[in-house]
């Protein structure tokens, strides 16, 4: 039996996916790119996009996870570049 948690490569795979070491917010579960916060949520199977403006916050839309958290982030990463 193998067990995965897609939270605990969260981190790192921000990093390979965006090219940028994120700010993280609430214990990995969560980071910070500039105005735009990336967020794992209903048991790391759904992965927010959520634009930040100064204390509001608009969200953006939802990536389901999957399994895969660097597959979800790509998506990510080509849904906030459409803007």
């Amino acid at each position: 039996m193998r067990f995965e948690d897609p939270a605990a490569e969260f981190v790192p795979a921000v990093e390979r996916v965006f090219g940028a070491r994120p700010r993280v917010l609430d214990g990995s579960r969560a980071v910070l790119l500039g105005d735009l916060k990336l967020q794992l949520e209903a048991g790391e199977r759904e992965l927010w996009l959520i634009e930040r403006h100064g204390v509001l916050e608009h969200f953006v839309a939802m990536v389901p996870v999957g399994g895969d958290v660097e597959a979800a982030l790509r998506e990510a990463k080509e849904l906030a570049a459409r803007g």
